[in-house]
């Protein structure tokens, strides 16, 4: 499973898991956890996981949440995040879970220069 998709396609579905299929279990643990610990934050600060809506800015919210990959469709399976518009961490927790999607959207390119072969 060496493959640059394949290891792209674990990468964005499991946070640092693309890592750790190339060998780099300290960096692959370490980015597990980062992007778990972003996301669980989020969540608990009632920040809320968007759905796909109409528009550019719909797009992009889109985007960003369902960048931290199995998390992301985990917490709309359990109908975590819907979020608490009135409350006081609604958009703090909002920057956090787009902030764990873009950083593992992030961490995909990282594994995949590795797998290229561009990055040791």
């Amino acid at each position: 499973m060496s493959h640059p998709v394949w290891i792209c396609v674990a990468a964005w579905f499991v946070p640092g898991a693309g890592h750790l299929l190339l060998k780099k279990w300290g960096r692959g643990i370490a980015f597990f956890a980062v992007i778990m610990v972003l996301f669980v934050c989020g969540l608990a600060m009632e920040g809320r996981l968007f759905g796909f809506s109409p528009g550019f800015f719909g797009l992009l919210k889109f985007t960003a949440g369902a960048g931290a990959g199995f998390p992301y469709f985990l917490g709309k399976l359990m109908a975590w995040g819907e979020g608490n518009v009135p409350g006081y961490g609604y958009e703090y927790g909002n920057t956090f879970l787009f902030t764990a999607g873009l950083l593992n959207m992030l961490l995909v390119v990282d594994a995949f220069d590795i797998a290229r072969g561009r990055k040791q």
